[in-house]
């Protein structure tokens, strides 16, 4: 087995980076989903299920750690990262409230302009990072702006049995892994508890339950009316929590990621 794809979504629920290589700290990928855009007034963060054209915006993370956007229709604007004296703003993700630094007016204007109603840039320095979903891991676990953890793993070959089932192509980026591991059986991942990618390894906590946001095309940011993928995965893959598609993945220890490295299952 071997990786296969790496993904990284800088900005929660925008636009994707496919990488050949990346480095991993505590929150997984580096730069991944460590911004979120919110609504101005609750606070409340904002995704694909709510706001479909996000699937168009683009958020490319620098070395910095800050991001440049761009999408149709719109000029591009640099984003710093926020400093230590940058205003916090309290936001809501999920059932986890916490105060994380705000991009600024600028960025306000452009993210507002984009959503059509005001909105923040907010940005989480690792030090203001969540702790991952209760009863799940280990106590000292940590995410940025994801979901519930701070990786997805997807077997190819578990899209592969997807596709063949619905009839029609459908893109790994629909569903928002992080890792692609190519050379497995179908859902072989549904069995793993620990694997070693390169130097590092990981430890396997949850499955993913999936939502309307695979109904999204990534490439248009259309909705299947049919409700095509995530009906499917509801007849074969449901459980109490929803239907399972991906694992989620936590990362011990540091490195680095390649495409083409050798996926060792350790337990």
């Amino acid at each position: 087995m071997r990786l296969s794809a790496l993904y990284r979504y800088p900005l929660k629920s925008a636009r994707g980076e496919t990488l050949q290589q990346i480095g991993l700290d505590k929150l997984g990928l580096q730069g991944d989903r460590r911004w979120m855009l919110v609504d101005e007034a609750s606070g409340r963060f904002l995704t694909q299920r709510a706001v479909a054209r996000m699937s168009q915006l683009s958020a490319l993370w620098n070395d910095q750690g800050g991001l440049t956007l761009s999408a149709p229709g719109h000029s591009t604007l640099e984003v710093a990262l926020p400093g230590a004296d940058a205003p916090l703003r309290g936001v809501t993700i999920w059932q986890d409230t916490l105060r994380v630094p705000d991009a600024g007016d600028e960025a306000a204007a452009w993210v507002s302009e984009f959503i059509g109603k005001p909105s923040r840039l907010v940005q989480v320095p690792a030090q203001r990072a969540r702790s991952t979903a209760a009863g799940y891991g280990r106590d000292d676990d940590q995410v940025a702006f994801a979901d519930g953890f701070p990786l997805l793993l997807i077997g190819q070959a578990s899209l592969d049995d997807l596709v063949a089932r619905v009839g029609r192509p459908l893109e790994m980026l629909r569903f928002r892994p992080n890792l692609v591991v190519e050379g497995s059986a179908a859902f072989a991942e549904d069995d793993w508890k620990r694997v070693r990618i390169g130097d590092v390894e990981f430890r396997v906590v949850k499955p993913c339950s999936r939502c309307i946001l695979t109904t999204i095309d990534p490439q248009t940011g259309e909705r299947s009316a049919d409700r095509e993928p995530l009906a499917t995965l509801q007849k074969y893959r449901a459980q109490a929590d929803g239907a399972m598609f991906g694992q989620n993945l936590v990362n011990d220890g540091n490195g680095r990621l390649q495409v083409g490295m050798a996926v060792t299952v350790i337990e």
